[in-house]
């Protein structure tokens, strides 16, 4: 059994301000026990223009977000996923929207760079995004062996797409981590219940950071950072503010609801 955190934010356009910040949750939540601590995304900017983020953007490797991700992971002696940061791709106008993990030593183990692209809309407000314009999608899932389980990755807007989930869960996905920035408004109206819904259907335990709260670009995000385990039951949640919500990973908790109830294996179209 690991204690694994999600930490919220309201992330603003100072990089340094937010990795002041963010340190100072990690190291909240590791003295609290946590082995495995995750940021939301964006956590390190969050833009006047979504433009901004093209101007921050780091080489895979090296770069002060990216250094930063590295340090407070051996210093605090916890694994660390790094919401989201912005890593140069093939566009030079363009990022990849990468989240980042690293071990408890430092290394970077794992990356997923966001697939999904939030180019919506939202019904019953002014506001429209097109993350398109300044994000390149990624291709590849992410599911890999840690000490807490097999982990998979996804982002924010990837929580709209069960296909998405079922793919990790095929490749022995028990743990998925979200990290997003769900907007006030489709937050309240369905982050809690796609959260909940992809745990079910994939009997796995779900820890989803999100930025919560009132940014300096005029933005709102929903904040309710959650964990929620296999049979869809929600551990923690904060639900406004800063701050970090915690709990206990148990997999055999995990394996005696897989074994229960083995809907996994009973699946006809495949």
């Amino acid at each position: 059994m690991s204690k694994c955190a999600a930490i919220q934010m309201a992330s603003s356009p100072s990089i340094s301000s937010n990795l002041l910040e963010a340190e100072k949750l990690i190291a909240e939540a590791a003295h609290a026990g946590a082995k495995l601590v995750a940021l939301p995304e964006n956590f390190a900017l969050m833009g006047d223009n979504e433009s901004d983020k093209v101007k921050v953007k780091e080489p895979e490797g090296t770069g002060p977000i990216q250094s930063f991700l590295a340090s407070v992971a051996k210093k605090y002696a916890v694994w660390v996923v790094g919401g989201t940061i912005p890593i140069a791709g093939d566009a030079p106008n363009k990022v990849r929207a990468a989240c980042l993990v690293f071990n408890d030593q430092g290394k970077q183990v794992a990356r997923y760079d966001k697939i999904h692209l939030f180019d919506v809309s939202v019904p019953g407000t002014n506001e429209v995004y097109r993350e398109s314009d300044s994000i390149e999608p990624g291709s590849d899932l992410q599911v890999f062996d840690t000490p807490f389980g097999r982990l998979g990755l996804a982002v924010c807007y990837d929580l709209r797409f069960p296909e998405f989930f079922r793919k990790m869960s095929e490749q022995g996905a028990e743990i998925v981590l979200v990290p997003s920035a769900f907007t006030a408004e489709t937050g309240a109206a369905h982050w809690e219940l796609l959260i909940r819904a992809r745990a079910i259907e994939n009997l796995c335990y779900i820890i989803a950071p999100d930025q919560g709260g009132f940014h300096l670009n005029g933005r709102k995000t929903f904040g309710h950072s959650m964990i929620v385990d296999p049979w869809g039951g929600v551990l923690a949640i904060q639900k406004s503010g800063s701050g970090f919500v915690m709990a206990d990973i148990d997999r055999d908790r995990l394996e005696k609801v897989r074994s229960a109830f083995p809907v996994l294996n009973h699946r006809r179209f495949i």
